[in-house]
């Protein structure tokens, strides 16, 4: 059996409070291994848009439960590790304020000890179109009109880009700044993408901030790695936490070469890699976890 060699090492997850999400899955991962994990999480209030595409889309029940599911509490992911035997926290906080970013590494020290793995999942997904007056519900493409405040603004710009590359950059920066400082030789930071970074239609602020997100980690990593910091991108396909209806799975898993649509635990367990003693020589990449869904050319 391979030993990843993270046991008692300090994890610190961003948006880790949807039970069937991504981060929830990637907390309980590192803890299966015997690390230490601190998890931010954020209660995001309902879009507008969302409220008024559930009376309208075909896939709103799935949009209602998955909207439902980012109000948990992190607490939930906290005593099902501490259950198993773990050791993890929670603190909440929103990453579109700066003054946190410091905070939140202070929290984790404070409970668990010095951060030595960032996991950067944390995003905000307001969709957005270039198109005057129109939204589009997620996955369904149906059209609601009369949604003006969804047309491409600097509000809905600034709400992706503050948390999706700004507070991403911030954390890293934070996480090199105590590291190198501390003399640490040993670090890891993976951050969460998305397929469509490159640019997707209808929901174009969210995609580009993940692409801007890819840039500083390809950067940081450049930068980071003299100091023994890895920096790696995970990009997940179509992963059901909790947006995929039954009929867009329907119409979708056709399309994926594996035949399925994604869960939590395909990215947690490829994030969990990239912390791994396993990936100790790669770093500035990004690897597509998506049954094939999207490929390199």
């Amino acid at each position: 059996m391979l030993d990843p060699e993270l046991q008692n090492r300090v994890v610190l997850v961003t948006g880790g409070n949807n039970p069937a999400g991504i981060g929830a899955a990637t907390a309980k991962a590192f803890a299966a291994q015997g690390a230490a994990v601190f998890i931010h999480f954020f209660r995001q209030p309902v879009p507008e848009f969302i409220k008024a595409a559930e009376s309208a889309c075909l896939d709103a029940p799935s949009l209602a439960t998955y909207y439902a599911l980012q109000r948990h509490s992190a607490q939930e992911v906290v005593d099902s590790i501490r259950a198993a035997g773990g050791r993890a926290a929670a603190w909440e906080a929103d990453l579109a304020d700066p003054s946190v970013i410091p905070q939140l590494f202070d929290h984790a020290e404070q409970v668990l000890g010095p951060v030595e793995v960032l996991v950067n999942n944390a995003a905000v997904d307001e969709y957005d179109t270039f198109l005057p007056g129109k939204a589009w519900a997620k996955g369904d493409r149906c059209e609601v009109t009369g949604l003006p405040v969804n047309t491409l603004s600097a509000i809905s710009q600034d709400q992706a880009f503050a948390v999706n590359s700004r507070a991403v950059a911030q954390l890293m920066a934070e996480f090199a700044r105590r590291h190198i400082a501390a003399g640490r030789k040993w670090g890891r930071i993976i951050n969460v993408s998305t397929d469509g970074a490159s640019g997707y239609p209808s929901n174009v602020s969210y995609w580009a901030s993940k692409h801007a997100m890819e840039s500083y980690s390809r950067a940081a990593g450049a930068e980071l790695g003299p100091y023994g910091i890895s920096v790696n991108i995970v990009s997940p396909g179509p992963i059901q936490t909790g947006w995929i209806s039954p009929d867009l799975e329907a119409r979708i898993t056709p399309g994926i070469p594996l035949r399925r649509v994604g869960q939590p635990e395909d990215i947690a367990d490829a994030i969990v890699f990239f912390a791994s003693q396993q990936a100790r020589w790669i770093t500035g990449q990004l690897l597509y976890v998506g049954g094939g869904n999207r490929m390199h050319q």
